[in-house]
């Protein structure tokens, strides 16, 4: 069992900069591998980006890379969305996600995109990205 919390959302200026995070608690925490998605209003879930379960390795999705970066700190239990250059169709509600490290350890994009392979979610933090 996990929990997650999110913080950190709020207004930002188009430009500017945001650092959301999102907090653990539960066993194991470094068993599983860390999603974040957003949503905005009247639109689908999209996937943001993710990080590996050991921290090795993270992804951007194309509408963020360059401009987010995913990390995480398995000591802390947290993982870090960095947005930077923010654009206002960055606004939306931001989810951390959390799911068991695979069998094998095989981590595909198919699987850690999609928002149905995570079992675990947070409560979801604003961020607001004004032009």
């Amino acid at each position: 069992q996990v929990t997650l919390v999110e913080s950190g959302g709020g207004l930002v200026q188009a430009g500017g900069s945001l650092t959301l995070s999102c907090r653990a608690s539960g066993r194991a925490f470094s068993n599983y591998f860390v999603g974040w998605f957003r949503q905005a209003p009247g639109r689908e879930r999209e996937f943001v980006g993710t990080t590996r379960w050991d921290a090795r390795d993270a992804y951007a999705a194309g509408s963020v890379k360059g401009r987010f970066t995913i990390s995480r700190d398995n000591a802390e239990n947290t993982v870090t969305l960095q947005m930077n250059n923010a654009k206002p169709e960055d606004t939306a509600v931001y989810y951390c996600a959390a799911a068991p490290r695979p069998l094998g350890s095989v981590w595909l994009k198919d699987t850690y995109e999609t928002a149905s392979t995570y079992d675990y979610w947070g409560q979801g933090t604003q961020v607001t990205v004004s032009s």
